[in-house]
């Protein structure tokens, strides 16, 4: 067992030769992963376990393909190492031979290691050390690792090339923690008990703990905070075996990916149990709202509020960041078909049920609540209900969504759920 410390010789020698060396201080095996694609400048006289050439060639390339690439195709070259780069972590974890993994990178080298530490399974120690994790131009495309995946960021703050006083406290510090979380690993136990997925936010939170108490003494629930963030972390999960049943009260983000809100999670929100034949529950929590701040954004020829006329809506202005506006009767309409398409496409349609608080899909759309509208909420259920597979069993309960009965009516359909599968 070692801990794989990955990274481009060619460039961060210096750095990734100090980390190895207290790793190894500290009693563990290392396995030294080069993934040099030529743009540094460095003739590395460090011997890697794992040469670039063996990684371009778990791409289906050689590394001098690869190096030969032109500017141009530099996101080809890229792709190409992070192909060959997940292999072989995946390779030698399922051979049992990595404990956890670290990497050391620039722009470049961020996108490699998080490729393959996105590929290992949740629990395993993973650590990187980037100059660019706090760069606000790839948020976007650095949340599809961090919020999907326990990927632990050191931000180093200063590039890490060369060696300096700054530097050498980055490894250290760097190699301590990746030996400390092996050193401490606790891997996930499969309890005697199955565990339960559950999505929730703020504007469903009693009925969301009303469902936790009454499954809690039979199942482990696993919640998901409803951000877009949370929820694909969900549909990972779910998608993975990893739960029993998985009880979508806030699949929202869906429709948020719809009409261009900020929860929004991409197209696949809806297809989590697609292929994993498990009790799929859900609610219309979410689907009664757009997120859409910050509210700066309403004067200042934003797309969104241009194109849907958010300011002539009703909206819950929660503080200058957080903005939530009603979706229109349409705009319901719409979200219905398209959830209906998503579930119509599940093989075990027996196992899906939708259950609709008739008074609130949120605590926002109850009477007197900011983003009251029970004709726009009405307009959902008759779209559903004519879009729907008539196999997937659609439960409407006389309260909303935060009452105890409709906790009840989700636990109820749950538990018929899981009857079926079992006979």
């Amino acid at each position: 067992m070692a801990i794989v410390i990955v990274g481009m010789l060619d460039e961060r020698e210096a750095v990734l030769n100090l980390i190895k060396e207290q790793v190894e201080k500290r009693k563990h095996k290392t396995i030294l992963v080069d993934v040099s694609i030529g743009t540094g400048a460095i003739v590395s006289s460090l011997k890697a376990d794992v040469t670039g050439s063996e990684i371009a060639k778990l791409a289906g390339r050689t590394i001098e393909e690869i190096k030969a690439m032109p500017t141009k195709d530099r996101e080809t070259a890229t792709s190409l190492i992070a192909e060959g780069l997940t292999k072989k972590v995946i390779e030698l974890y399922t051979k049992g031979e990595l404990q956890g993994i670290v990497a050391v990178a620039g722009m470049t080298g961020t996108f490699l290691a998080l490729t393959a530490m996105k590929a290992l399974p949740f629990g395993v120690p993973k650590l990187l050390i980037s100059s660019v994790a706090a760069m606000p131009a790839y948020a976007n495309r650095f949340v599809e690792y961090f919020g999907r995946m326990d990927i632990t960021v050191m931000h180093s703050v200063v590039d890490t090339v060369g060696l300096n006083p700054l530097v050498k406290t980055l490894a250290l510090n760097g190699a301590n923690a990746i030996s400390g979380m092996v050193e401490g690993f606790a891997s996930v136990q499969k309890e005697k008990r199955p565990a339960i997925a559950i999505t929730e936010f703020g504007f469903c939170d009693k009925g969301a703990h009303y469902v936790r108490e009454l499954l809690e003494k039979e199942y482990d629930l696993i919640s998901f905070h409803a951000t877009g963030v949370g929820d694909r972390a969900a549909v990972d999960l779910v998608g993975g075996g990893v739960f029993e049943a998985f009880v979508d009260l806030v699949p929202a983000s869906f429709s948020e990916y719809l009409l261009g809100g900020n929860r929004a999670s991409g197209p696949d929100r809806l297809d989590a149990a697609l292929h994993s034949s498990i009790p799929y529950i859900l609610s219309p929590c979410g689907f009664d709202m757009i997120s859409c701040g910050p509210i700066e954004r309403k004067d200042k020829g934003d797309p969104l509020w241009a194109a849907r006329k958010l300011a002539d809506r009703k909206l819950l202005i929660q503080d200058a960041m957080r903005v939530q506006a009603r979706t229109t009767i349409e705009e319901m309409e719409a979200i219905a078909k398209a959830v209906a398409e998503k579930l119509n496409r599940y093989s075990n349609k027996k196992l899906i049920k939708f259950v609709i608080p008739k008074k609130g899909f949120s605590s926002l759309s109850t009477e007197g609540g900011a983003l009251y509208d029970p004709f726009a909420d009405q307009a959902f259920v008759v779209a559903l209900k004519r879009y729907l597979d008539p196999q997937i069993q659609v439960i409407e309960v006389n309260t909303d969504i935060n009452h105890p009965d409709f906790a009840r009516a989700v636990v109820k359909a749950l538990k018929d759920s899981l009857a079926e599968k079992r006979s």
